[in-house]
């Protein structure tokens, strides 16, 4: 079984390696098109499936990627919302789940990798409906990573 998810793929932007041997790429969708600067957008997930709803059992994964949409004020068919996705007024529970449903499937002491640009939803705010306190990450930017282990 391989050892890594990635939940929420989309064209795997910031993987070094972007067919890791390792790693199972999810996305709820599949999508190719061409952005208004004529750069080719793929997103060609191993998997399609909601965060929200994870098909693996628990206690699968040694590390989980999430990375999930963070745009609530996008055009639907803009090239935003094809690039990095589109939550709607119900953002507070989906992350709150998408939170619960990786943690569901990280191995103890399993590491998840959490990415979320606060252009348009400060990170306080996710942190604040989240059941989770992150061991660490940057705070100094728009864009953040936090890591969070699991616990027995």
């Amino acid at each position: 079984m391989k050892k890594i998810l990635d939940v929420c793929c989309g064209s795997r932007m910031f993987w070094f390696d972007k067919k890791n041997k390792e790693t199972i790429y999810m996305d709820n969708r599949k999508l190719e098109d061409v952005l208004c600067d004529g750069r080719k957008l793929e997103i060609n997930p191993d998997i399609v499936a909601d965060f929200r709803n994870i098909p693996f059992k628990d206690n699968t994964f040694h590390l989980v990627i999430f990375d999930p949409p963070h745009l609530l004020k996008v055009g639907e068919k803009s090239w935003l919302a094809k690039k990095y996705g589109k939550l709607d007024i119900n953002w507070r529970e989906d992350i709150k789940q998408g939170f619960k449903e990786c943690m569901r499937v990280l191995k103890t002491n399993g590491i998840l990798v959490f990415k979320w640009n606060e252009e348009q939803i400060k990170l306080k705010e996710i942190l604040d409906v989240i059941d989770y306190k992150p061991l660490l990450g940057n705070k100094r930017s728009k864009t953040h990573w936090l890591v969070f282990m699991k616990q027995d």
